[in-house]
């Protein structure tokens, strides 16, 4: 079985698209559990998940709560999941058709650990380069809107995700994985939203990304990178600019 635990908040316009696709693009839907981690939303989120789970009864559906925060909902979702594969996934990315055979396979052949190459729903030229450079197996060119499956043993044995820091979360977990000299790009394509970059900027939001990138391989704290990260990569941040200028 394959768990897929997607954190979400205020995902009540993308998650049944979501859910649908994860069912329609399975190669054996009825070998996955889908675990969906809430972490306070103020819409109708839950509302839309526990609909789908009424007209899919067939599809393994769970909807829990958790506190804020990326990490901590990815942690909680995996202490509740049953599977021998546990898949992360964001809630605006969409895993390629027969996602789930390309995950055991990569299992099977000896790849404990990974992610799927992946492009932007954009056509931005800027993030269709940066989609292009995923298929490459360079750390630099990972992120958490790629996926991440993980086998359960190795996934335990790393400790999970750190539910301790704000920021960087899905980086945390992929370099130490790298470290461990545990890590597979599949090669099929996901397709993810571009919606955060719309929100902040795409040349804003890619050098912020270059700039945590460097920051922490130059030794900056989470911390230090989350102070930065306040400073100047949130959407509320870009509006009160732009009112100024």
């Amino acid at each position: 079985m394959i768990s897929i635990i997607i954190p979400v908040l205020n995902e009540e316009l993308t998650i049944h698209n979501l859910l649908t696709h994860l069912v329609d693009k399975a190669g054996d839907s009825n070998s996955l559990e889908i675990i969906i981690v809430d972490g306070g939303s103020v819409d109708d989120t839950g509302a839309v998940v526990h609909a789908f789970a009424k007209a899919y009864p067939q599809t393994s559906l769970q909807f829990l709560t958790a506190g804020k925060g990326r990490g901590t909902q990815m942690h909680a979702g995996s202490q509740i999941a049953k599977g021998e594969i546990l898949y992360f996934l964001h809630a605006d990315s969409y895993p390629p058709k027969n996602y789930d055979q390309h995950i055991i396979k990569a299992v099977e052949n000896g790849n404990p650990a990974g992610c799927f190459r992946m492009r932007f729903m954009s056509w931005n030229w800027w993030l269709i380069i940066i989609g292009w450079f995923t298929r490459f197996s360079w750390r630099a060119s990972r992120g958490g809107d790629q996926s991440q499956y993980i086998t359960r043993g190795l996934y335990d044995k790393l400790g999970g995700y750190n539910t301790s820091i704000p920021i960087y979360e899905d980086y945390e977990l992929i370099h130490r994985l790298y470290d461990n000299g545990t890590y597979h790009v599949i090669p099929k394509w996901l397709k993810t939203s571009a919606r955060r970059y719309e929100e902040i900027g795409v040349y804003k939001l890619q050098w912020f990304y270059i700039t945590i990138y460097w920051k922490k391989r130059n030794g900056a704290t989470i911390d230090e990178i989350y102070e930065y990260y306040l400073d100047w990569c949130q959407p509320e941040k870009v509006i009160q600019t732009n009112s100024r200028n």
